[in-house]
């Protein structure tokens, strides 16, 4: 972990970085925000910038916002002196993690260190590990992350199981105002319709047989942070009104009380069903809908996304290498192969379940096909490769083309229809050589 210690006083720089560098920190230092926005380039995910209020090119917010629409949403402390305060409070409202007078730095700057440091392993031992997805979708994806996370807009995230709901409400949470705050995942199939009251709201002691104590709910366990409610379209209708109404009022009542308690809670939402055909046939209120989808984040699975394959397979073939204590270098052709013809009906939580057995069941250092244990035939019937219509159905050829190299023969399996509809499609809408 290194600091970047951005101060235009080349005698205080150097008293901070030596403050920190006898604690065992390694640091970067810049006297100005052009200066350090080059050394940003280079930063690292555990980094963490230290930044003087003012500075001789500019204010350090500027530094802050560059920094926040470059994706960089690392730790960012300000220091400033006492006439700068109320300044620095609203650097603080913009991204800030925090902010220290200079007459006070050398006792408050290392506990604050060690805070985001003790912060940052608590949450990665709970999260799923971070991982880079550079295709097309992904990063209209990641995009979308950006601009709805600082806000507190209600999210709905869809997509079918495994292409990774709650990996990306993580990211959600993570680039939040609050990431410091709790990330609540509630698994709503799992919920028993008699008890998911309770565990929502909480309960007294003695408001029924067997509370023999008061007992925190969801909300209360997330509050300030974020309420992740995988499979929503799985809650009772009795809890869906229930719900409504605390994201409407902003308040809920624990089972026994006399008194409500604020709901300071983001909702993020995740399901693979149709909720709207969920509304048709009354199994899911449309109000509760309306509310849920202030804003809407839709995943692709695996199979529409070629260009991530080979990416994330290497990804968590590292990851199995450190769990398994193997040594397994990567893939033959053959392998390569497979993993991009296989359809994933299971996406991305398939695709790191059969790497990781592949790399347990590798004789050598490279992963052969027939380690991956792929049934290419049942993978393409175990999905519903329907092709839709307009926008949609013309980018799903395009990308199954342009994953076999152009072979038509090899994007007709691949769509599960025949090479002369395929054929009469491109013909239709007019797909050209090139696009393939």
């Amino acid at each position: 972990m290194k600091i970047y210690v951005i101060e235009d006083n080349p005698v205080y720089n150097t008293h901070v970085c030596n403050l920190l560098e006898k604690e065992g920190f390694k640091t970067v230092a810049a006297c100005h925000i052009d200066t350090a926005k080059k050394l940003l380039a280079k930063i690292e995910d555990d980094d963490i910038v230290l930044a003087d209020r003012r500075l001789p090119d500019g204010d350090s917010i500027e530094l802050l916002r560059w920094m926040r629409k470059n994706d960089m949403l690392h730790p960012f402390i300000i220091m400033t002196d006492y006439g700068d305060v109320s300044s620095a409070v609203e650097c603080m409202k913009l991204g800030s993690k925090d902010y220290i007078e200079k007459p006070l730095l050398k006792g408050k700057l290392l506990p604050l260190v060690r805070s985001i440091q003790r912060e940052r392993e608590r949450r990665t031992r709970h999260q799923v590990p971070i991982f880079t997805r550079q295709g097309e979708a992904y990063q209209e994806i990641k995009k979308k992350v950006r601009l709805v996370a600082v806000t507190r807009m209600s999210v709905l995230i869809l997509g079918e199981n495994g292409t990774g709901k709650e990996h990306i409400a993580q990211h959600i949470h993570a680039r939040s105002k609050q990431p410091d705050k709790p990330f609540v995942e509630v698994d709503c199939g799992a919920l028993q319709p008699s008890l998911a009251q309770s565990a929502f709201f909480g309960h007294v002691k003695g408001a029924f047989t067997g509370a023999d104590n008061d007992k925190a709910g969801y909300f209360q366990e997330a509050d300030g942070g974020t309420l992740f409610l995988d499979e929503v379209g799985n809650l009772s209708m009795d809890m869906q009104q229930l719900l409504l109404r605390v994201i409407q009022e902003r308040r809920y009542r624990p089972v026994g009380a006399k008194e409500d308690r604020t709901a300071d809670v983001r909702i993020i939402a995740a399901t693979n069903e149709d909720l709207n055909k969920a509304v048709v046939e009354k199994r899911f209120r449309q109000d509760l809908l309306f509310r849920l989808q202030e804003y809407v984040i839709v995943v692709p699975p695996l199979r529409d996304c070629p260009e991530d394959i080979i990416p994330l397979a290497e990804f968590f073939r590292e990851i199995a290498n450190r769990e398994l204590e193997r040594d397994v270098k990567g893939f033959s052709a053959s392998a390569c192969n497979a993993l991009q013809t296989y359809m994933w009906p299971g996406n991305v939580r398939e695709l790191k379940q059969k790497i990781m057995m592949a790399v347990l069941h590798a004789e050598g250092d490279t992963i052969r096909m027939e380690d991956l244990e792929l049934n290419l035939h049942e993978s393409a019937s175990a999905i519903d490769l329907t092709l839709k219509s307009d926008k949609e159905e013309r980018d799903r050829i395009r990308r199954a083309l342009k994953q076999t190299g152009g072979n038509k023969k090899l994007a007709a399996q691949l769509l599960g229809i025949g090479r002369t509809t395929l054929y009469n499609k491109i013909e239709e809408y007019g797909i050209k050589e090139n696009e393939e």
